[in-house]
This record gives structure tokens, sequence and C-alpha cells, in this order.
């Protein structure tokens, strides 16, 4: 029981997060959306790089890439809470239910990953050379939810057994 409890308290606990992200990137719309729009912008980037043609100038492309990842990060919150919901029903039934209930807390997880790692890590990191910017580098923030959330998909995903039961 406790290994269950476990995983659903860090489901739980990446639900929260989701929520202060989105309440942060709502209310506080500006300070974000500069980071996005900076980033997009490659005007931090080291002088004279080859890449600049890759920049983006358009506060139009600047509010869809912000309003993207606002929307992933909700998808994400919302996918999280109806994880952990599900796995709190199936909390004291069968290893086989508990581990049929944690499908979307699983495809939560792996949701929010695909973001840390394709938007940020690579679209950010690499295309927009965002690792060159002493001022709007996000990598390591990113890597770091990366990794907390990817250690607890790893632990979500274990098999339940009926010792754990």
């Amino acid at each position: 029981m406790t290994l269950r409890v476990a995983k659903l308290a860090l489901v739980f606990a990446v639900a929260i997060f989701y929520s202060l992200v989105v309440l942060n990137n709502t209310t506080g719309y500006d300070s974000n959306y500069q980071f996005v729009r900076h980033v997009l912008m490659m005007d931090s980037t080291f002088p004279g790089n080859r890449g600049m043609w890759r920049a983006v100038n358009s506060s139009a492309w600047h509010t869809f890439f912000y309003l993207a990842i606002i929307t992933w990060e909700t998808v994400s919150m919302l996918l999280c809470w109806l994880g952990a919901f599900i796995m709190a029903r199936a909390l004291r039934k069968t290893p086989a239910a508990f581990h049929q209930a944690k499908r979307i807390a699983v495809a939560a997880l792996t949701f929010s990953l695909l973001m840390w790692f394709v938007v940020f890590l690579s679209v950010g990191g690499e295309w927009f050379l965002m690792w060159q910017s002493k001022i709007w580098n996000g990598q390591d923030a990113a890597f770091r939810l990366f990794a907390v959330i990817g250690i607890i998909l790893l632990l979500v995903i274990q098999p339940e057994s009926e010792a754990q039961r």
C-alpha cells in the first residue's frame, strides 16, 4: 500500500505543480511571455551567429507560441488531476485494477515530458539556440523538470503485485 500511496502522492504533486504553473502563466502573463518572445527573437544569442535566420520577430507568433505552451501545460494539469483521482479511487483495489487506473496518469506524465523535451530543450534550446543566452536560457529548469517528472513516471509505471496490496 505504501508504494501505491507514493505513486498517487507524486501524481497529485505534479498536478499541483501544473496548477501553479498555469496560474502563474495566466495571471502573470507578461513575465513569461517576455521569456518566449526573447527566445524566439534570438536577441541575446551570440553576436554574429549564423542561425539568426531562424529568429521569429512577429508578436503574433510570439503570442501563438506562448498560448500553445499554456495550453500544453493546462492539458498536462487536467490529465494529472484526472489521473490522480482515478488512481485514488482504485487505491484499495486489486493490483490489476490499480495498474489499469494508472493509464491516464502515465499519459499525463508522458505528455508533460514531451513538452519539456520537445518545446524547451529541442525547439527552444537547439532550434532557437536558447543555450547561447545568458539571460533567456531556460534549459536548466526544463531539464530539471524533465528529470523530476521522468523519475515520477518511472515509479508510476512499475507493475503492481499482491504483496503491495
